[in-house]
């Protein structure tokens, strides 16, 4: 099966992480999204992140209803902070039927330079890119046959500006899958 690997802190998921998925395995290749939320980014403070747990239950709750995008705590038992190369490594590994596709938006593109091994990535696994807000995709002609840039809708809502908004007591449900939203409001996340 050829999988897509969506990483990230899902610091909440949002309707944005799920129009995303769910216009990749319905206009592409890829059977079914895999949102790994990673424990740790090496590139976004700790105290920002709520804990894991939370997250993944947030993340499980908003897939609940979508058969091809599956919430996964794969990176849990992997090195902290999470490298994105081990993870796939990892996953190639562990699950050998399957193929991978990492998929990164154009601003995470743009700094995949900074990347740990950003070289064997696109050596081992193809791309996928979407579109981000102010940011350009631009692939150069060696690496096309690799990294496809998405022509997915774009997207222009943040978990910062969920977290913002929840914080200033903002009414923002239709931001979020409403069993997230109303878990956030349950457990009082985000004050």
């Amino acid at each position: 099966m050829n999988i897509g690997i969506f990483s990230g802190s899902f610091n909440p998921i949002h309707i944005g992480h799920l129009i995303l998925a769910n216009y990749i395995v319905e206009f592409t290749e890829i059977e079914e999204v895999w949102f790994l939320v990673s424990p740790r980014n090496p590139l976004k403070s700790e105290n920002e992140l709520l804990d894991e747990n939370i997250r993944f239950e947030m993340t499980k709750l908003a897939l609940e209803k979508y058969s091809k995008l599956k919430a996964d705590d794969f990176e849990f038992s992997l090195p902290k902070p999470s490298y994105t190369i081990n993870t796939l490594d990892t996953l190639r590994h562990s699950y050998p039927e399957h193929q991978f596709t990492l998929i990164i938006g154009a601003d995470n593109w743009n700094l995949f330079g900074n990347w740990k091994d950003y070289d064997k990535i696109m050596e081992k696994y193809r791309l996928k890119v979407y579109p981000r807000s102010g940011s350009h995709i631009l692939i150069p002609d060696r690496l096309k046959h690799r990294v496809e840039a998405l022509d997915s809708p774009v997207i222009d809502i943040s978990s910062t500006f969920i977290r913002k908004s929840i914080s200033a007591k903002k009414d923002i449900r239709a931001f979020l899958p409403d069993n997230v939203y109303e878990y956030i409001i349950k457990e009082g996340l985000y004050k």
